[in-house]
């Protein structure tokens, strides 16, 4: 037919609409929610009532620990589980849960870092554990309200100044709880280690924990409340936790730089390098464990006395230097460790605080003992020898104005003035 269009170009009728496929939705479970799914929503809370009160107080107390919401958080707890048996399911399940979630909440922050702390070792920093892990403790726990009534206690020192700041609470005026309060967190820690050594810096005494219970203790000497004269930085000793791993024997002292150019630059220019010789000092190219001898002759000691140049030196070891016969070192950052001295009349004072921020022990043969577990024999003193421990083991330096001590609290001088910080020194102690 003329004029037909041809078939080719003909309309074809449209393809019917597909529709869009649905959108996935992924669920995004929480621990709580993987924790239930596990036990087929098998209850953990709701057939418990000591449990129920044992959550209910911890939280109530949880103040002391830091953790401000608690007493908000029990109140809610509460109002769930009145209103359970008149809400059906759903309203037993909501208290079951918000139970599980209060736990998780407190529980995970009492890991939070210490405030002031420096970590330099990861072994020891803080390990915030899961949620799921938390649950399962308690659901493993051979009785669930004991659980609960001890999950505060990351180690003795913590759990007996955190009773002692409950019982002081409970007086008229507070008694000593702020105090105490404020030095729980300087303690916050649960040591990876059956054996962990405390140092407390207010009181300049350092403690051997084993087992849960201090097998020894003994003086320290910390360092100064004053400021490095050449560096402009604080000589205090700084909160520090961390591992050491050996001691080394015979020593090295390398000497601070301030002392350098104060006492030993000034002789130098004056008699000469001879003036080194006789205190056995060498001049090295660098801190290194194996570092380059420099000619004394070679250095301008006029200039390191005037600060415009610096040189490093070290002592060789003698058991007479600084060092004495012992060294402990573990990473920080700072370059602080613990040493033997042999200025023993140090201990005798009431105030120690006097080192340029290391710590010197008292009887460092019998630190070392403890931590080699054999007898620490440096005999011979003409070469530094590194010796090994069988195993790492946790060292807390902290700062407590108030600690356990034979069953009461002691209470030591604020030193340093860290209880009362001015806001420059909170933001440096992360505001503790």
């Amino acid at each position: 037919m003329v004029g037909a269009t041809p078939a080719y170009a003909r309309k074809r009728p449209e393809p019917a609409p597909v529709a869009a496929p649905a959108p996935v939705v992924i669920r995004s479970y929480t621990p709580v929610d993987r924790f239930y799914s596990a036990r087929k929503n098998a209850v953990l809370w709701m057939s418990n009532r000591e449990a129920q009160v044992a959550l209910i107080q911890l939280l109530r107390d949880a103040p002391i620990d830091g953790f401000a919401r608690g007493p908000q958080l029990a109140g809610q707890i509460e109002a769930a589980i009145a209103g359970a048996p008149s809400g059906g399911a759903a309203a037993a399940t909501i208290a079951e849960r918000a139970m599980s979630t209060a736990l998780i909440d407190y529980v995970q922050s009492l890991y939070a870092p210490i405030p002031g702390m420096t970590y330099g070792n990861k072994w020891v920093g803080p390990r915030t554990p899961s949620g799921e892990s938390i649950l399962a403790g308690a659901a493993r726990a051979p009785s669930l309200p004991a659980y609960v009534q001890s999950v505060w206690n990351l180690n003795p020192v913590y759990g007996q100044l955190r009773q002692a700041a409950l019982e002081e609470a409970k007086l008229p005026d507070g008694g000593q709880s702020a105090r105490l309060a404020l030095n729980l967190p300087r303690v916050r820690f649960q040591s990876p280690s059956n054996k962990f050594v405390l140092v407390d810096i207010a009181s300049a005494r350092l403690w051997m924990y084993e087992n849960g219970v201090p097998v020894d203790t003994m003086k320290v000497v910390v360092g100064k409340n004053e400021v490095d004269p050449k560096s402009n930085g604080s000589l205090r000793t700084p909160m520090i936790a961390s591992v050491m791993y050996y001691a080394i024997y015979n020593p090295y002292w390398h000497v601070p730089d301030h002392l350098v150019r104060l006492n030993i630059a000034p002789a130098a220019a004056k008699i000469g390098p001879g003036a080194l010789k006789g205190n056995k000092y060498e001049v090295v190219d660098s801190w290194s464990a194996n570092p380059i001898i420099l000619d004394p002759k070679t250095i301008d000691w006029k200039a390191v006395a005037a600060g415009t140049a610096h040189a490093l030196l070290r002592q060789k070891p003698t058991g007479g230097n600084s060092m004495g016969k012992m060294k402990f070192p573990f990473e920080n950052g700072f370059g602080i460790y613990l040493h033997d001295t042999p200025h023993k009349e140090y201990f005798a004072k009431a105030d120690r605080t006097l080192s340029n921020g290391c710590i010197r022990l008292e009887r460092a043969a019998d630190f070392g003992t403890w931590l080699m577990g054999r007898p620490a024999r440096p005999e011979d003193t003409s070469a530094e020898l590194t010796v090994p421990f069988p195993q790492g083991v946790p060292v807390y330096v902290t700062y407590l104005t108030a600690r356990p001590e034979t069953g009461q609290i002691a209470y030591a001088k604020d030193v340093y003035g860290w209880d009362s910080p001015s806001p420059t020194q909170a933001v440096a102690l992360g505001g503790q």
